[in-house]
């Protein structure tokens, strides 16, 4: 039986690319083949606004990465030349900017994703993309749970005001009648 060597440049790359994963709560796969060095750098400057990453992954690697991560199901989506937005914070404006882009420069394809401990389809992560973000959820909920108090100050209000208007109407009556 023949043993498998295992370079030390390939386990230190492994180690790397694991260092970089820490931290990340979702990845987005991608694949950039034919765009420019322009449409690299504006996407990541759009990504880093998110706190978002866009690295440009060798497919063994990651897989070894993803798989000591116990991420199952992603191994389809590393075939090919592949990127990854790794998504450090909130990942739906991470995934809306990825599929606006890829709408401006169709040479890139989202090819899925790894969102909440689940795996994506190209698919998902665009419907995902279309959803409100984490800060949109928290505002809405707000709004929701502010509603019956501002609905009870509307009310208080509007009984204060009929109040004093009744008082100065009677008010006015008996200046009037004296």
């Amino acid at each position: 039986m023949s043993e498998k060597k295992i370079q030390p440049a390939k386990i230190e790359a492994v180690a790397n690319l694991d260092k970089q994963f820490d931290g990340v709560q979702d990845y987005i796969f991608a694949s950039y083949r034919g765009m420019t060095v322009d449409q690299l750098f504006t996407l990541r400057r759009q990504l880093r606004k998110e706190g978002a990453d866009f690295k440009v992954v060798k497919n063994n690697f990651a897989k070894i990465v993803f798989k000591n991560r116990k991420a199952d199901g992603i191994d389809g989506y590393l075939v090919g030349p592949t990127a990854v937005a790794l998504a450090r914070k909130d990942s739906g404006p991470v995934a809306k900017i990825l599929v606006e882009y890829a709408k401006e420069v169709p040479t890139l394809e989202v090819k899925g994703g790894y969102i909440g401990g689940s795996a994506f389809n190209a698919k998902q992560v665009e419907s995902f993309s279309k959803l409100p973000g984490r800060n949109e959820l928290l505002s809405m909920l707000m709004s929701t749970m502010q509603a019956p108090t501002q609905n009870l100050v509307f009310v208080l209000n509007g009984v204060t005001t009929k109040l004093v208007r009744t008082v100065q109407a009677v008010a006015e009556k008996k200046a009037v009648g004296e």
